[in-house]
């Protein structure tokens, strides 16, 4: 049985995403030959001589009608050696917060840059905030590399100042990869093409199958057990009139019945009688896996608390610093009170100082902003009126990330991360 990848795509506009992923699409035979005939007629429409492939991809009547991606897709395809799911996010600066969403739980994001512009503003702006949210595995695909001349040339200095680029950002050299390829005629997607004699690595699809990727890569160190629980369930019916059982999804660490466990945040311990599921019992619950656990004590657990190992379990904190992305066209400002949803738990909160801005162009950070505008990164401290329960993101992605919520419309305003982010880049002089 083939294994599961999760990958986004980034990149600016007319880079040739679309194109990209229907190609992905279309050579990997993951679409029907209807929706191919379909393409090909729209593209003879169009006065085109070949199908345009991106029509596989811009679903949205705006996206077809202004030939850009707008939001964020989930495409599946397979090989016979991996199985992929893709967020295909949007290129423009103004849909940055898609592209935050889109790579949130990626393991692997495919940059994509035309080769006659090279490395640009918003690949720079892409690759920190992929840095950012700790992206394990980055590739860097030079696209309409036949449409340059010298193209040998051109790919080594774009890949040269990209490389330079992410060893800053924090990457290693092994976990970034440079292809050139040509989207429209499937030079290097599939497989490798004869026409980029220079390049000796594998295809993109070949890379893909091939990469390697933990089985909770979202998570960057070992922790224990977490476990927000979404909703207590006790049926009390004659059949079960005394069940209780607390259901969530696995968030980082496994569980075992037997094994001992702390509920935050009020410290109570006990041990986990057992784990069930809608098809029976589970000797051992990983990452990702949605179970229901039944607890050997009467336990007075609500909706936001989480069941953690008791060996590293973090402590419940009520303030705290936080790397977030502002999403909204309304600027942060301090003081500024909203929602902060982590987990399972909602809770208001109280922003308290703008501490910096990220300058993601120079990898620079202004001290004490007067607010964070539409896109910016920035370090903030924000007090909660419940504590959460959250590791640092450097540890683990799952539990160290949260949203900032408009209390009035509901509407997403920040992706927010635990915790001094920005000190993982050469920001202001820091490493």
């Amino acid at each position: 049985m083939s294994d599961l990848l999760r990958l986004a795509t980034a990149g600016s506009v007319d880079d040739g995403k679309s194109t990209l992923v229907g190609r992905l699409l279309y050579d990997t035979k993951s679409v029907l030959a209807d929706q191919i005939d379909a393409v090909t007629r729209a593209s003879v429409d169009k006065g085109l001589a070949t199908p345009d492939l991106s029509l596989l991809v811009d679903g949205l009547r705006a996206e077809r009608e202004q030939g850009i991606t707008i939001d964020v897709a989930y495409r599946y395809f397979a090989t016979p050696r991996r199985s992929f799911v893709l967020a295909d996010t949007p290129g423009h600066v103004q849909y940055t917060r898609n592209t935050v969403s889109g790579a949130s739980t990626a393991q692997l994001v495919i940059l994509l840059v035309d080769a006659r512009k090279g490395v640009i503003e918003q690949t720079r702006r892409h690759a920190a905030v992929l840095a950012l949210l700790g992206v394990p595995k980055l590739v860097l695909a030079v696209n309409k590399i036949d449409l340059v001349d010298n193209p040998a040339k051109v790919f080594a200095d774009i890949s040269a100042e990209f490389n330079s680029l992410t060893s800053t950002l924090g990457w290693a050299t092994e976990d970034v990869t440079e292809i050139p390829v040509s989207a429209l005629h499937g030079d290097n997607v599939a497989s490798r093409s004869e026409n980029t004699p220079y390049y000796d690595g594998p295809s993109l699809i070949e890379h893909l199958e091939s990469v390697p990727v933990d089985a909770d890569s979202a998570g960057r160190h070992e922790i224990g057990l977490r476990f927000p629980v979404q909703y207590v369930i006790r049926p009390r019916t004659a059949e079960y009139p005394d069940y209780r059982g607390y259901a969530g999804q696995v968030a980082a660490g496994s569980v075992s019945p037997g094994d001992e466990v702390v509920v935050l945040p009020s410290g109570i311990r006990t041990t986990v009688e057992r784990i069930d599921t809608a098809d029976g019992e589970l000797s051992v619950a990983q990452v990702g896996r949605s179970v229901t656990l039944v607890l050997s004590d009467d336990v007075d657990i609500s909706r936001g608390d989480t069941i953690a190992s008791p060996i590293d379990a973090p402590e419940p904190i009520g303030e705290f610093d936080a790397t977030v992305c502002w999403l909204a066209e309304k600027p942060l400002r301090p003081g500024a009170r909203l929602l902060l949803k982590h987990g399972t738990r909602t809770t208001q909160a109280i922003v308290g100082t703008l501490v910096e801005r990220f300058d993601e162009q120079n990898l620079t950070a202004a001290p004490d902003p007067e607010t964070l505008a539409l896109n910016d990164i920035g370090l903030i401290s924000i007090r909660v009126a419940e504590p959460i329960v959250a590791d640092d993101y450097a540890v683990n992605r799952h539990t160290g990330s949260f949203l900032l919520i408009d209390p009035a419309g509901g509407n997403t305003l920040a992706a927010g991360l635990v915790g001094n982010v920005l000190s993982a880049v050469e920001v202001g002089g820091k490493a």
